[in-house]
């Protein structure tokens, strides 16, 4: 059995000099995505060092240093690695790194943010269009597992404030909820929903308000499967024991 993990780090410099590296060890996974590292490639692959049982794959954002950014570290050697999605507006920040094994591609994503304002609430209804067709394309190779932020919570479950939130804050907009709505009806199964339909439970929590203190959060970080590899799935889980970031890890276990 397989156990993939996936953090936003909220900065892996940052991260390093907290509990990042024991709470690795303590969750051990074969697999380890993480997002917004915020660091140039050489910056996060030094930090990365400390964790020499892992082949390390960094991706950063060309267009703003110290933002955005993903990682995937693997225990197994990947059959090959790509970045991005081959679309010059979206490959600018360092969202997306897949790794090819050979039964499947696990694909790491950090989603565009709408921003406070949703002055990208466009942009960010234009990738999630993209993305939802460059994993379909992928998935016609070979089943693709695709973790990450998605900067959603998809249903009032997934966070504390629906109400106040609705078609108001960024994460929570109509046209957000419709982009993780048709990743989910062109085949992708949300793994925590499938084992847990009724618990709520975050991996995002606001740190002006203290929000993980009140628990006062959102469920915005996934793990998204194609329907062929359902009856492979084990169990998914939110590991908000670990700190250090603004969001807790999440994982996945499955036989592959």
């Amino acid at each position: 059995m397989k156990h993939f993990v996936s953090w936003n780090v909220n900065g892996i410099r940052a991260i390093i000099k907290k509990e990042f590296l024991p709470s690795v060890k303590a969750m051990a996974p074969d697999i380890l995505c993480l997002q917004e590292t915020k660091a140039a490639k050489e910056e996060a692959l030094s930090a990365l060092e400390l964790l020499p049982e892992y082949k390390c794959f960094v991706n950063s954002s060309k267009a703003r240093k110290g933002y955005s950014g993903t990682a995937i570290l693997t225990k197994e050697e990947p059959v090959n690695v790509t970045y991005d999605i081959g679309i010059e507006e979206f490959d600018q920040e360092g969202r997306v790194i897949a790794a090819e094994f050979t039964n499947y591609f696990i694909v790491t994503v950090y989603t565009p943010n709408s921003g406070s304002e949703l002055a990208r609430l466009e942009f960010r209804q234009a990738w999630d269009a993209a993305f939802l067709e460059y994993l379909l394309w992928l998935n016609k190779r070979k089943p693709v597992i695709v973790c990450g932020d998605f900067n959603v919570a998809h249903q009032p479950i997934d966070l504390s404030r629906p109400k106040e939130n609705y078609n108001k804050s960024a994460g929570y907009m109509q046209q957000e909820i419709d982009g993780f709505t048709r990743l989910l009806g062109a085949g992708f199964t949300d793994t925590f929903r499938h084992f847990y339909p009724t618990e709520q439970k975050f991996s995002y929590w606001n740190q002006v308000i203290f929000g993980r203190d009140k628990n006062i959060g959102w469920r915005i970080d996934h793990f998204l499967t194609p329907t062929s590899l359902q009856g492979k799935l084990k169990d998914a889980l939110i590991y908000n024991e670990y700190f250090g970031s603004d969001h807790c890890p999440v994982a996945l276990k499955i036989e592959i």
